[in-house]
């Protein structure tokens, strides 16, 4: 039997345990990146664990989610952030340079390498042939140290292209599909490979478009095959000596198999609140819409913005409407600058942001009171724009053209022609904002640079033989990272300092989450299905960790959240019988009795309901070394303990 690509670039890396689905495996990592809201605490790992340089081929520290600058926080992390870069072997890459994506897709993307980063769009690399996760800040730290990076064997699943898109239609419009076909729980478990003949007829920037929004299929991962088109869009990026072909096999077999054929789609939005919630633009209707934004790691390449200068110019911005740019990159920029496509833009009356991810996360640009926003990014959470009441829609960059024209939800069809463009033969290369670091003889005369925000990563003590504690709050399913640890201009400052972004924690859920759980000392999490999806961020961990949250018992978990709650220390834990979670009410007192031992030896584990008299039996799944860093109180302990 053959291999798949993404076994293909699992056998190559693999280090430990075997390729068997739900079986833990270890892999050698060759790349990491990190962004600033989950960098600055990647770096005080990095830093805990005392590892004088990074043993990864290349690891690059970027700037791009805290570039609102209303304080000195955000400043005093990227001073930080710099100088652990120029000391420890990391690149450094500028505020105003770029989203890290859509940067390292440009310039470090390398085709059968290995990459992890601390935001869970990392799978974006996919798009060029890597096999590209998104992970936990600690987890990156382990592997810039030279560790291993430890996930769960993955299931198989080919989505199978055929056919060619239609004018108006576009990638965007392929990953909703699938993210329809498949919700936001339906890749957890699994790689997501794209293959079929209508491959062939996507370029890398739209490859890039559809692996990035993988992740809101909860998948370890999404893939294509690198090909002839990647050698091309490498060779443009001056890079040509990095393309290696990647195929799967004649004979590789999967899991499951999803057939779309492309020239059936049609435009699409994903409804609020929910990127599955997706129907087609014709059928949702002729809405009014307050704002338009276009940008994102999802739809910030040229491609992508070439195709809304074609359909602005010569056009006028509707009065009612509000539209924003941000290019996905300073290339971007400057491209779209010198071929004056930047000005067809800007004269139409959009409102120019800069390289960065910007009202992706909150980052400023919070719609109207029950505003309707149309948006190119890749979430549609919740609150997560920053207003609480606001209807945000998912659309492709050609959907949202249009409707920043109309000032109505639009089907790009109605516009006749569609503009024709064509990726360049070659792209503007110019890293003058890519900082490289110092050379590791001088690297002493480096000195890492704290600033009054940045504090010590919380501690945590091993596993006590006995919990007992009150439910602190319960929740229902799709619980997102953005609940348990909002983002937004307000919030994201204080990445740093934990014990003050405590007091933000759950706040969606229950204002009075983080008062409840200082009073308790400590408690329990229940939770119910796909708990924890949405952004690798660990702080949902680490903060929960801080207030003193022992355990989270849940229907169902989100991949990498469930990890990360691993790495903190906290146990994971599901219902054996689902219909427990209808049985535990908010201050029910809870008991784990016994449970250091049992974790230990791998018994059954039990939760008593002390309030109401009852037990539930609870399901876990931890490899030995997940035992160990339980016991141990977290990867950092863990690491700690193995090193001395």
């Amino acid at each position: 039997m053959g291999y798949t690509i993404g076994q293909k670039l699992i056998k190559s890396h693999l280090t430990e345990g075997e390729m068997i689905p739900g079986k833990e495996i270890g892999i050698k990592i060759d790349q990491t990146l990190t962004q600033d809201a989950t960098g600055t605490m990647a770096y005080l790992e990095f830093e805990a664990m005392g590892i004088e340089r990074v043993k990864t081929e290349l690891s690059v520290a970027y700037i791009d989610h805290n570039t609102l600058q209303t304080g000195f926080e955000n400043a005093d992390d990227h001073r930080f952030i710099q100088s652990v870069a120029k000391k420890r072997g990391l690149l450094f890459s500028k505020p105003g340079n770029g989203i890290c994506h859509q940067l390292h897709l440009e310039r470090f993307g390398k085709p059968g390498k290995t990459l992890i980063g601390s935001d869970s769009h990392t799978p974006t690399g996919g798009g060029i042939g890597m096999l590209a996760i998104g992970a936990g800040g600690l987890d990156v730290a382990v592997a810039m140290g030279g560790g291993t990076y430890y996930t769960t064997m993955p299931k198989m699943t080919l989505v199978r292209l055929s056919g060619k898109l239609s004018p108006w239609v576009s990638a965007k419009d392929i990953i909703l599909e699938v993210l329809r076909i498949m919700s936001v729980k339906g890749g957890v478990g699994k790689i997501i490979e794209y293959g079929g003949e209508g491959v062939k007829t996507l370029s890398v920037p739209e490859r890039a478009t559809i692996t990035n929004m993988g992740a809101e299929l909860g998948a370890t991962t999404s893939v294509f095959p690198s090909d002839e088109i990647t050698r091309a869009f490498l060779k443009a990026q001056g890079r040509e000596d990095d393309w290696t072909e990647l195929s799967s096999d004649p004979d590789a077999e999967y899991d499951e198999i999803i057939d779309i054929d492309l020239s059936a789609l049609e435009p699409a939005a994903a409804m609020p609140h929910m990127p599955d919630r997706v129907k087609s633009v014709k059928d949702i209707g002729k809405i009014r819409i307050d704002q338009v934004c276009i940008g994102s790691c999802t739809n910030s390449s040229l491609m992508d913005m070439l195709k809304v200068a074609a359909i602005l110019k010569g056009k006028k911005v509707a009065p009612n409407v509000s539209l924003t740019i941000s290019p996905g990159s300073m290339q971007v920029l400057n491209m779209l600058s010198l071929n004056g496509a930047l000005s067809d833009i800007l004269s139409a009356g959009a409102r120019l942001l800069e390289c960065a991810c910007g009202p992706c996360i909150g980052m400023g640009q919070s719609p109207n009171s029950a505003g309707v926003s149309l948006r190119t990014f890749n979430r549609n959470f919740e609150g997560r724009s920053g207003t609480a009441d606001a209807g945000i829609y998912l659309v492709s960059p050609e959907t949202a053209a249009a409707s920043a024209i109309t000032g109505f939800l639009t089907d790009p069809r109605e516009l006749g022609e569609m503009p024709e463009i064509t990726m360049p033969d070659s792209f503007i290369i110019n890293d003058n904002m890519i900082e490289k670091p110092i050379n590791e003889k001088d690297a002493d005369c480096v000195e890492i640079v704290y600033g009054p925000n940045i504090k010590p990563f919380p501690s945590s003590t091993s596993l006590p033989e006995d919990i007992e504690a009150p439910a602190i709050l319960k929740v229902g399913d799709n619980i997102t990272t953005d609940h348990i640890m909002p983002a937004g201009a307000k919030i994201l400052p204080y990445r740093s300092n934990i014990p003050y972004l405590s007091n933000f924690c759950f706040r969606q859920c229950d204002e009075h989450f983080a008062e409840r759980c200082k009073q308790a000392g400590k408690g329990f999490i229940i939770g119910g299905a796909n708990y924890g999806q949405g952004s690798s961020r660990e702080h949902a961990a680490l903060v929960p960790l801080y207030l003193g949250i022992k355990a989270v018992i849940t229907k169902s978990f989100a991949r990498i959240h469930m990890a990360n709650l691993v790495n903190a220390g906290i146990m994971p834990f599901t219902f054996a019988d689902p219909g427990d979670y209808d049985r535990i009410d908010t201050d029910d007192i809870l008991a784990l009795e016994g449970i250091r031992s049992k974790i230990e030896n791998g018994d059954e584990v039990t939760l008593k309901n002390i309030t109401k008299g009852e037990e539930y039996k609870l399901c876990y799944d931890y490899s030995q070394r997940q035992k160990a860093m339980i016991l141990a109180g977290g990867l950092l302990n863990y690491t700690k303990e193995q090193h001395n």
